[in-house]
């Protein structure tokens, strides 16, 4: 098997933030850039994107698999159903200190995974698309950014104190 025939590391690098905010006592967040493939509220969604809180005690019937971050989560009061291919996972971070990391951006029209016959969701594509090269990219809060960001909107739920903001790192 060579590198091209290889699997994405990007949803074992999602599982391994994961256990780390969780074994740490962090709260695990997922940034996700939204379009037809994934199941989210759409009310919910601000510029193309949501920020999603996929800690244990925010989440039911949690599953981070290698194609699809599956799990149920209250909305407003209402339980709802998300999917999200993993392709479409733009960052994971610990909501409280903003560590984590970030993966490139999916590109308009990346083909998704299909869900297996056993979801009932039905996504677009045909397979997998290979990741585009990615670059270090480091989460910091707008305090710390130095480069005068000012604070993003907030995810519908703001926690306290600022959110994270992306800075490249070469």
């Amino acid at each position: 098997m060579n590198a091209l025939e290889s699997t994405s590391t990007r949803p074992y690098l999602i599982r391994a933030l994961y256990d780390w905010c969780t074994d740490n006592g962090l709260t695990p967040y997922v940034a996700v850039q939204v379009d037809e493939t994934v199941q989210v509220p759409r009310e919910y969604v601000k510029n193309g994107e949501i920020v999603l809180n996929i800690s244990f005690d925010a989440t039911s019937s949690l599953k981070l698999g290698n194609e699809f971050i599956e799990f149920k989560a209250r909305f407003a009061g209402s339980a709802r159903e998300i999917m999200v291919p993993i392709n479409r996972v733009i960052a994971i971070y610990a909501r409280e200190n903003g560590q984590g990391m970030a993966f490139p951006v999916p590109a308009p029209g990346t083909p998704a995974p299909r869900p297996s016959p056993l979801t009932s969701v039905a996504a677009a594509g045909t397979g997998s698309a290979p990741e585009p090269d990615g670059k270090v990219v480091q989460l910091v809060t707008p305090e710390s950014a130095g480069d005068g960001a000012g604070p993003e909107s907030e995810p519908p739920k703001p926690p306290a104190g600022p959110r994270p903001a992306l800075k490249r790192v070469k």
